[in-house]
């Protein structure tokens, strides 16, 4: 079945979620360097978390058969620490990852998360443990997450999240998506590209 990839405007989400426990995992543990060789990223997704789960023979988050099918990631301080490498959002997105949840996250990994649309909160240590153990007890419920009211819900409790004036924009605008943004100015850009007078007055003698 064809992924789909988030595009446009971002106002909600809706899916099952489970949790990565630990804080400072970096972008060389999300996807090892050894894949950043890859010519496209469309099989990242198969490698995400590669050598921990090897190490993990299968018990790892990302093995086990209730988590597959999973959008929303709980993470706790720090995560995407480390090199500032593309490949590792990328990768969490071609998983299947649509959201994640936590204390903090590196700088270059939360813009990278933006560029393709994936949403990354924050909570306070307290509200994050609470929902990871939430979301560890059931692990077969249905998270809402709602960008307008900043919370995630699983209509028994609500956590209020936080995020910067300025992504929130983005997302609920849908100006993160520079590449829609661009092919929907398509007939002003071949305008523009039609009236250069440096292309039409262009003359090759031979």
């Amino acid at each position: 079945m064809k992924q789909e990839f988030p595009k446009g405007e971002i106002k909600s989400i809706q899916g099952l979620s489970f949790t990565i426990r630990g804080d400072d995992i970096d972008t060389d543990r999300i996807i090892p360097a050894r894949f950043l060789k890859c010519v496209s990223f469309s099989a990242l997704g198969e490698q995400v978390f590669a050598d921990d789960r090897k190490e993990l023979n299968g018990n790892h988050p990302f093995d086990l058969d209730h988590n597959k099918g999973a959008n929303i990631l709980i993470v706790n301080d720090n995560f995407g620490c480390g090199s500032s490498r593309e490949h590792a959002p990328q990768a969490l997105m071609r998983w299947g990852i649509r959201l994640i949840i936590g204390e903090s996250f590196a700088e270059i990994f939360f813009g990278n998360c933006l560029a393709l649309g994936i949403p990354c909160l924050t909570a306070s240590k307290e509200k994050i443990v609470k929902l990871q153990n939430l979301v560890e007890k059931n692990k077969h419920q249905i998270w809402n997450f709602n960008l307008k009211s900043l919370s995630i819900s699983n209509q028994k409790e609500t956590f209020k999240l936080n995020l910067g004036e300025g992504t929130y924009n983005m997302l609920y605008s849908g100006k993160w998506d520079a590449t829609s943004q661009l092919l929907d100015e398509e007939e002003k850009i071949n305008k523009t590209f039609n009236n250069l007078p440096y292309l039409n007055n262009f003359k090759l003698d031979i």
